[in-house]
């Protein structure tokens, strides 16, 4: 269902990367709510989730369209506005959000440029305010490191009411028609955004290799041999 989630769609606004980072007490939430592409733009759908909103979103990106004509497209065509949950970011860094009357409350949004968070069945309101906030301290920093530190900065302003958080997950996009990063902890008892940011630690030093040998083999295997 992905209900009592709480999510930022970032984009740096010196590289034009995009991310997203979310969390929720559900099994699985990047599974269904986390939708992006590089150069294009950054898409989530939470609360009573519809996938096929991503999606909509997603070709509405590739086709031009800016942030809040998204999320009004997507408003307008899926069923059930009142209970959907919707972010995005496109590739300019214009942001939008939507939050129906029937969401879980508290349930909370906030959109600026280059950020859209979003929450439902929050602690409080302040839940999405403590990761803007956190989002915008360190531009210098790389992307999923920002993401990582709002999620935490959510959960430490109280995350879900219960805290009861058992999935996490990070995505990033660059330049490529593939994911730089794509982390998820489909399902832990308890804090799955702290199991998310060792993930992150232990797949950055890998990271740019790892594109390196989608792009050139020969490349990457001379710089392991270094």
């Amino acid at each position: 269902m992905s209900g009592h989630t709480y999510s930022l769609v970032g984009r740096c606004e010196r590289t034009g990367m995009l991310g997203i980072a979310i969390t929720t007490s559900s099994i699985a939430v990047a599974a269904r709510c986390v939708w992006l592409e590089a150069n294009c733009g950054a898409v989530t759908t939470q609360n009573v989730t519809d996938p096929r909103l991503g999606a909509l979103g997603l070709a509405l990106l590739r086709q031009g369209y800016a942030a809040r004509a998204v999320v009004d497209e997507m408003v307008r065509a899926g069923g059930y506005p009142e209970y959907r949950q919707l972010a995005c970011v496109d590739r300019d860094g214009a942001s939008a959000t939507w939050t129906g009357a029937k969401a879980f409350p508290a349930a909370a949004e906030l959109s600026e440029r280059n950020l859209a968070v979003t929450g439902n069945l929050l602690a409080s309101a302040g839940v999405v305010d403590a990761m803007a906030a956190a989002f915008r301290a360190a531009p210098e920093r790389h992307l999923a490191d920002r993401l990582v530190g709002a999620l935490a900065a959510g959960k430490a302003a109280g995350g879900e009411v219960g805290g009861n958080e058992h999935s996490a997950g990070l995505k990033v996009v660059a330049r490529d028609s593939f994911a730089l990063v794509d982390l998820r902890v489909d399902w832990v008892e308890a804090d799955p955004i702290g199991r998310l940011a060792e993930l992150w630690e232990r797949y950055r030093p890998e990271m740019d290799l790892y594109r390196l040998r989608a792009l050139d083999p020969a490349a990457a295997e001379a710089q392991r041999g270094r």
